[in-house]
């Protein structure tokens, strides 16, 4: 058995490799649908049924928790295969087994409060004194994931997301960190110009970018504070485990990489973020 990592592309190695060094004894496969990314651009019934069939794979190789490591499919799909798929699996493989996404400890380390916690509404207008800009694809944008769940927890904090369509796509291609400048540099500004200032806190809403957080860090002033789904992510899975000691996530320190796309090493940037070439087998 063991904890399952799925993602349309490279970007969810970003949280996969906080879950190993947080689990190290743990077993891990992680999943890539590079035949099929990104995701970014697609249709809701088309994330959903991809977003299946890739933890359908990862279940039937032994994960017993899948952690969706895309905010696309966490935020099109998620609910969807929690309600109808995820309990059939269960039947079917006769043991404990889930789908965890990573929207929700992002939005409980931008609130500072738990999921479960709902601001009470009285009536009053309340201004709000932070802004909180959510860069993203143009699927996660539409869905105002981000907006609709940090306004319940939090009236004071004011969201704007900032839709970044191609990026993804040019982090899986491995374009150079020079042509990668440009665009996180012009989403950055595009952003500043819709609210009239730099916002107060970012949220990196695609885990492709984390793999580029130092371009975004520099586009955004000094005092930014850039929240990290990595670490949230983890932390949050953590306490899950804790609650949850029913699974079984192994213990061998296995790491399998499998893609549906073009098996082989990836590419120079994912090299250089992971820090030694990476080899990826067939799906």
């Amino acid at each position: 058995m063991a904890i399952g990592v799925f993602d349309s592309g490279v970007g969810g190695l970003t949280v996969h490799r906080e879950l190993t060094q947080r689990f190290p004894e743990r077993d891990f496969i992680y999943l890539a649908d590079q035949a099929n990314a990104p995701y970014g651009g697609r249709g809701g019934e088309d994330i959903v049924e991809l977003t299946r069939a890739g933890c359908q794979r990862l279940a039937e190789a032994g994960a017993s928790v899948i952690v969706l490591a895309c905010n696309t499919a966490s935020a099109i799909a998620l609910r969807r295969l929690q309600q109808t798929w995820a309990p059939e699996m269960r039947k079917t493989l006769g043991r404990p087994f889930n789908v965890l996404g990573i929207i929700v400890p992002t939005i409980e380390a931008a609130t500072g409060l738990p999921w479960s916690y709902e601001a009470e509404r009285r009536g009053d207008k309340v201004e709000a004194i932070d802004i909180t800009g959510v860069f993203c694809t143009a699927a996660t944008a539409i869905s105002r994931v981000y907006e609709i769940e940090i306004d319940k927890r939090r009236e004071d904090i004011a969201v704007f997301s900032e839709p970044c369509p191609g990026l993804a796509g040019l982090i899986e291609l491995g374009a150079t960190a020079e042509e990668l400048k440009v665009v996180v540099d012009e989403h950055v500004d595009a952003l500043r110009r819709r609210i009239g200032r730099h916002p107060d806190k970012a949220i990196l809403g695609c885990t492709h970018y984390q793999i580029v957080a130092p371009l975004f860090a520099a586009a955004l002033p000094a005092g930014v504070e850039l929240i990290h789904q990595p670490s949230a992510v983890a932390d949050a899975l953590e306490r899950y485990f804790q609650h949850h000691p029913e699974y079984d996530l192994g213990s061998t320190a296995r790491r399998d990489f499998l893609t549906t796309g073009t098996p082989g090493p990836q590419s120079d940037l994912v090299a250089q973020f992971w820090g030694a070439p990476l080899t990826f087998q067939p799906a």
